[in-house]
């Protein structure tokens, strides 16, 4: 995961730190010396380092905080506060132009992930605003990189703009703008051409598309897993294009993590999305406070909150919130469920986006295998309606005919059977909680 050695080394320094009643001027001294070295490794651009820290000790021995009632966590309260700025402060939210259509260029290196990326922000346009994105193809140098994005169009259901190799990138892009508008399109993201390394026949082409279609947004697609080069080219991108936001892919990779928290300071120019994963709808907003809860194993349970939101069924949670009370939780609700989890993401990530997640016994190596999924699917499935509705009919026989059936030994379904029936009785405690409070339209989570 990305930011892992990162993480372990600022909460390890800053749990010396937490507890403590009183803090000096060298405690902080000490645990700055760690974070230090911390960002270090984790390939942070050094002249951001040697700020951020003293940003951070400044803060921390100040009289505030010394003279506060707890000293540890106010200081742990500026490392977030800083690191928050660090990143970006707020959320910087995609443009959208007083005329439609809002034009985006898709901008950064060969490799980097740009046509990939281009697709997730369509399909992130539409799903998560209702928006009606037309991706265009104007990498006319590489054939691939057309067709790449023509197979992405079916596969996803949305419009391509392509003119084939032989036009000219900027007439394909202004184009693609006319296109947009005859069709009453939203958005029109425009696929750019890339090269191995930063070179002026690519930045004059880039430019001069930028001049003829005169975007809204122009985004520099970088991989997290290039660290510092990462940053060097979004300063070379940004001196010569100009570009108004970065999206940062890979990052749910082994990455340390480091050209995420620098590219801010260097140029300028916010994060504003981040690639994790390697599905069409890993793509997310980037919001620099999460990110920083994250790192400081702080959890960020606004963003499991809003994926939960986007994949989970209201009325079926609805209905199952009703089973629940009434202990009527079938087999069928528990598969229902598991799939609905399944759509949020894998679920070890999900389960570190929790507070305190990284400090619980076991989760830091934590992989949820999908194999262990597709075995109580398989479990579940091998069972008969009645069976699935009614588990307390569920004798020696039958649970011997469901393994066979699912392919799976006779413990397997044993230990299921009782972790349903455990978390049916949780289940109803959980409801029994409930009870007495006020009702809202607060968000039912789905149960794994």
């Amino acid at each position: 995961m990305a930011f892992e050695g990162l993480s372990e080394r600022l909460q390890g320094s800053m749990k010396k730190i937490k507890g403590k009643g009183k803090v000096s001027e060298q405690d902080v001294k000490d645990m700055m010396r760690e974070v230090r070295l911390a960002l270090l490794e984790a390939d942070v651009n050094f002249k951001v380092v040697k700020k951020f820290v003293n940003d951070v000790k400044e803060r921390a021995v100040g009289q505030e905080v010394m003279d506060s009632l707890t000293p540890g966590q106010q200081v742990i309260k500026v490392v977030n506060e800083e690191l928050t700025s660090l990143l970006g402060g707020e959320q910087s939210k995609l443009a959208v132009s007083s005329k439609s259509p809002t034009v985006v260029m898709m901008v950064g290196l060969q490799g980097s992930g740009k046509t990939t990326t281009t697709g997730k922000l369509a399909l992130h346009l539409r799903k998560n605003h209702n928006r009606k994105p037309l991706m265009a193809a104007a990498d006319v140098y590489r054939p691939a990189a057309i067709k790449q994005l023509e197979t992405l169009g079916k596969q996803l259901d949305m419009p391509v703009f392509s003119m084939g190799d032989k036009v000219s990138p900027v007439e394909i892009a202004t184009k693609a703008v006319e296109q947009a508008k005859e069709d009453h399109q939203d958005y029109v993201l425009i696929d750019t051409a890339g090269r191995l390394h930063v070179d002026e026949n690519l930045m004059d082409e880039l430019d001069h598309i930028k001049t003829a279609v005169k975007p809204d947004e122009v985004l520099l697609v970088v991989d997290s897993m290039t660290g510092q080069d990462a940053v060097n080219v979004a300063e070379n991108f940004h001196e010569r294009l100009g570009i108004t936001g970065i999206v940062m892919t890979k990052l749910d990779g082994d990455t340390r993590g480091g050209a995420a928290i620098s590219v801010k300071s260097v140029t300028g120019m916010p994060i504003k999305f981040a690639g994790m994963g390697e599905k069409s709808d890993a793509l997310e907003p980037f919001h620099p406070e999460r990110m920083a809860s994250r790192i400081l194993g702080m959890g960020d349970m606004l963003s499991l909150i809003e994926k939960a939101q986007t994949n989970v069924d209201e009325d079926k949670a609805k209905e199952l919130e009703r089973k629940m009370r009434t202990n009527e939780l079938t087999f069928d609700d528990f598969l229902d469920q598991l799939s609905q989890v399944k759509d949020m993401g894998p679920i070890d990530e999900l389960l570190q986006m929790m507070p305190g997640a990284s400090k619980m016994k076991g989760m830091k190596n934590l992989q949820v295998d999908d194999k262990q999924i597709a075995h109580i699917e398989a479990i579940v499935k091998s069972m008969t309606k009645e069976e699935r509705d009614t588990p307390s009919v569920l004798n020696g026989s039958r649970k011997r005919r469901i393994a066979r059936g699912s392919g799976r030994n006779i413990q397997e379904v044993n230990r299921l059977i009782k972790q349903f029936d455990e978390m049916k009785k949780m289940m109803k405690q959980m409801t029994g909680m409930q009870k007495g409070k006020k009702k809202g339209g607060g968000m039912k989570m789905p149960f794994m």
